[in-house]
C-alpha cells in the first residue's frame, strides 16, 4: 500500500516537472517570446510602411532628379574637360535648358492665345451658321434671341458654378504653389547630382567592397551614356524637324510658322507613338483657318517628312546611341504612367533606354541558326531571289549567245567578201 502511494506521488511529481519543462498540456517557455517578437516585427513593418508612404513624394523627386542629372552630366563633363568648373558648367546647362523650355511654352502660348482670340471673334458668325444648320436639318425655328433667353433663364445655375469655382481658387492656388515647390526641389537635387557627380559616385562606392565598386561604376557609366545619348539624339532630331517644318510653313504663309514648327519638333520626338499625330494635327487645324488647300499641303509634308526621318535621319543620328523601338517606348510610357503617373510617363523612355543598355551589356546573346519556324517567309523570299537570279543569268546567256552568233555571221560575211 505504501509502495503504491509513493509510486503515484512520484508519477505526479514527474508530470509536474515535465509540464514545467514544456511537456504535457502547459504553455512552452518560447511561446511568449515568439509572440512578443511577432508583435514587434508587425509594429516595425507598419512603421516602415507609414514612413515610406510619407516619403514617397521625396523618393519620386529623387528618382526624377537622378534621371535628369544623367541627361545633363555629359554636357557638364565636356565643359569640365575644357577647364570649366563643374558648378559653373551645371549652371550654364540649367540656363540653356530653362531658356529652351520657356521659349517652347511661350511659342505654344502665343499660338493658343491667338487661336482662342480668333475663335472668340468669329463666335457670333459661327453661332449663326450653327443655328441655320440646325434649323435646316431638323426643321426648327430657333433664333439667337431665344437662345439668349434660355441662357439667362439658367443664370442661377451658371452663378452657382461661378461661385463654386471661386471657392476652389484657394485649392488651385495651393496646388500651384505645391507644384512650384516640387519643381524647385527637383531642380535643387538635379543641380547637386550633376555638379557633384564624381563625389556622389565616390560616396556610393565607399559603401561597397572593392570587388563590387567596378560593377557599380560600369552600370553608372552605361546609364549615363544611354540616357544622355538618347535624349541628345532626340533633341537633335527635334531641331532638324523644327527647321524643316518651319521652312515649309513659312513658304505656305501660315501664321506663327516658327511656333508651329517648334511644336512639331518637340512633340514628334519626345512623345512616343502618338506624338507625331498630335504634332501634325495642330498645324493642319491652323492651316484650315487660312486655306483648306494649305492644310492638305501641310498634311502631305508631315507624312513625307516622317518617312524621311524614319528611314534616313533617325538611323544615322541614333547609330551611336540606343534606339528604343516605338512599341517598347509606348509600353514603357504606359507602365510608367501606371506606376508614377505623369512623372513616370516622363522618365519612362530614359529608363527603358537605360534598361536596354544593361540588357545589351550584361545579358549574353547566342547566334540563332536558320530555321523556317522563326521566319516562315524567309525561305520563300530566298527561293524567289534564286529564281530571279537564275532568270537574269538565263537572259544574259541567251543574249550573249545571240550576240556571239551575230558576231560570227558578220565575220563570215567579211571573209567571203
Amino acid at each position: 500500500m505504501t509502495n503504491s502511494t509513493e509510486q503515484k506521488n512520484s508519477d505526479g511529481s514527474a508530470r509536474i516537472a515535465d509540464g514545467g519543462r514544456g511537456g504535457g498540456g502547459g504553455m512552452p517557455r518560447w511561446l511568449p517570446r515568439a509572440m512578443v517578437l511577432f508583435l514587434v516585427l508587425v509594429g516595425l513593418f507598419q512603421l516602415a510602411d507609414w514612413a515610406f508612404r510619407q516619403l514617397i513624394d521625396l523618393f519620386v523627386m529623387l528618382l526624377v532628379s537622378f534621371f535628369l542629372s544623367l541627361a545633363l552630366e555629359p554636357a557638364v563633363d565636356r565643359m569640365a574637360a575644357r577647364g570649366v568648373r563643374r558648378g559653373v558648367g551645371t549652371f550654364l546647362v540649367f540656363v540653356a535648358v530653362g531658356v529652351a523650355t520657356v521659349g517652347f511654352l511661350a511659342a505654344l502660348g502665343t499660338v493658343l492665345v491667338d487661336q482662342v482670340a480668333k475663335i472668340a471673334g468669329d463666335l457670333p458668325r459661327l453661332v449663326d451658321d450653327l443655328i441655320g444648320w440646325v434649323n435646316r436639318t431638323f426643321h426648327q425655328d430657333l433664333s439667337l434671341g431665344e437662345l439668349q433667353q434660355r441662357l439667362l433663364k439658367d443664370s442661377g445655375t451658371i452663378e452657382s458654378y461661378v461661385q463654386q469655382a471661386a471657392d476652389n481658387v484657394w485649392g488651385v492656388s495651393s496646388t500651384v504653389i505645391g507644384g512650384l515647390f516640387q519643381a524647385f526641389t527637383v531642380g535643387l537635387f538635379t543641380f547637386y547630382f550633376t555638379a557633384e557627380g564624381p563625389r556622389v559616385r565616390r560616396t556610393v562606392c565607399s559603401l561597397l567592397p572593392p570587388a563590387k565598386q567596378g560593377e557599380v561604376l560600369r552600370a553608372w557609366e552605361i546609364a549615363l551614356a544611354k540616357t544622355g545619348g538618347y535624349l541628345y539624339s532626340r533633341a537633335l532630331l527635334a531641331v532638324v524637324s523644327a527647321a524643316g517644318h518651319w521652312v515649309m510653313f513659312a513658304l505656305l504663309g501660315l501664321p506663327y510658322s516658327a511656333a508651329l514648327a517648334v511644336w512639331v519638333g518637340v512633340m514628334s520626338q519626345f512623345v512616343p507613338t502618338i506624338g507625331t499625330y498630335l504634332a501634325g494635327a495642330v498645324p493642319v487645324l491652323v492651316a484650315l483657318t487660312v486655306d483648306p488647300v494649305d492644310a492638305l499641303w501641310v498634311l502631305a509634308f508631315v507624312v513625307v517628312y516622317q518617312q524621311i526621318e524614319n528611314y534616313l535621319l533617325q538611323p544615322r543620328i541614333t547609330a551611336r546611341t540606343v534606339d528604343v523601338h516605338p512599341a517598347v517606348a509606348f509600353g514603357a510610357v504606359i507602365a510608367g504612367a501606371a506606376l508614377l503617373g505623369a512623372v513616370g510617363a516622363l522618365i519612362a523612355i530614359p529608363a527603358a533606354a537605360t534598361l536596354q543598355g544593361f540588357v545589351g551589356t550584361y545579358v549574353r546573346r547566342y547566334e540563332v541558326a536558320t530555321d523556317p519556324r522563326i521566319d516562315r517567309g524567309e525561305q520563300r523570299r530566298a527561293r524567289r531571289e534564286l529564281r530571279r537570279e537564275a532568270a537574269r543569268r538565263l537572259r544574259r546567256m541567251v543574249g550573249g549567245d545571240g550576240a556571239e552568233g551575230r558576231e560570227e555571221e558578220g565575220s563570215d560575211s567579211r571573209t567571203n567578201v
